[in-house]
């Protein structure tokens, strides 16, 4: 793959649906499992008029059964899954990590701005202790991108973290906590506070750790967390009840 080609998938919107089509074309032509995936479906554009909606998307259960690659096998890196289902670990083979970084990257850009403006915090204990984690790949390139020196990973420093969260309220500072559910549900109930200039990140479920809970339970009435979603341009916020913390997302 090109660096011409590689450089339309991050060109504007406009452009977005004649970038999908080359990318498809790409993929089909290259990728063994997406080519099979697509013939047995029949599907993929079949005229110039087609979006990319027309696009098959691969089950992401094949990612644990095959070596999903394009070309040849030879790749830079290989991320797993978390592994906390019983079923086998997926991995996700990346020719070329320039291009991975370049993707999450931008799209943290996109929907959060500058990344030098921010203090970013990985609370990412079960994350952190395996070494193929995307998501602990994506958070330690982000932090180092601040350049903030209280943006890094807290693993069960609870105390510490609460300790700097404070100081960043205090200053004002944009905050994002991208953590792990159960982690975040822990840091909660133990130091209860009311955050004005964080953004917390939630993901992962509980690893085992606790008992788990569907997305709606956790953000919930009586969930762990009060989430405020400021809206800037009414003023006004959508509100949960909580007994353990309140999250304010400014």
């Amino acid at each position: 793959m090109n660096d011409s080609f590689v450089n339309k998938t991050f060109q504007n919107a406009l452009l977005f649906d004649s970038a999908a089509k080359e990318i498809f074309l790409y993929q089909h032509n290259s990728n063994e499992i997406y080519r099979q995936w697509c013939s047995a479906l029949g599907k993929g554009f079949k005229n110039d008029s087609a979006t990319y909606q027309s696009t098959p998307f691969l089950p992401i259960s094949f990612f644990k059964t095959s070596k999903v690659i394009c070309e040849d096998e030879n790749y830079e890196a290989v991320f797993e899954s978390s592994g906390t289902t019983r079923s086998s670990r997926s991995r996700h083979y990346i020719k070329d990590l320039h291009i991975y970084i370049q993707s999450f990257t931008k799209c943290f850009e996109l929907f959060y701005g500058d990344v030098k403006q921010w203090c970013i915090i990985g609370l990412l204990p079960s994350y952190l202790q395996q070494n193929d984690s995307s998501l602990v790949k994506m958070a330690d390139v982000l932090i180092k991108l601040t350049q903030n020196r209280d943006s890094g990973f807290y693993l069960d420093d609870l105390d510490k973290l609460n300790m700097v969260l404070l100081q960043l309220e205090n200053k004002k500072q944009k905050t994002l906590l991208i953590g792990v559910t159960y982690a975040l549900l822990e840091f909660a109930e133990q130091f209860p506070m009311q955050l004005h200039y964080t953004t917390v990140m939630e993901t992962g479920g509980m690893k085992g750790r606790r008992k788990e809970l569907t997305r709606n339970e956790v953000h919930d009435d009586t969930s762990y967390f009060r989430f405020w979603m400021h809206d800037r341009a009414l003023h006004v916020s959508d509100t949960a009840q909580s007994p353990n913390i309140v999250l304010l997302q400014q």
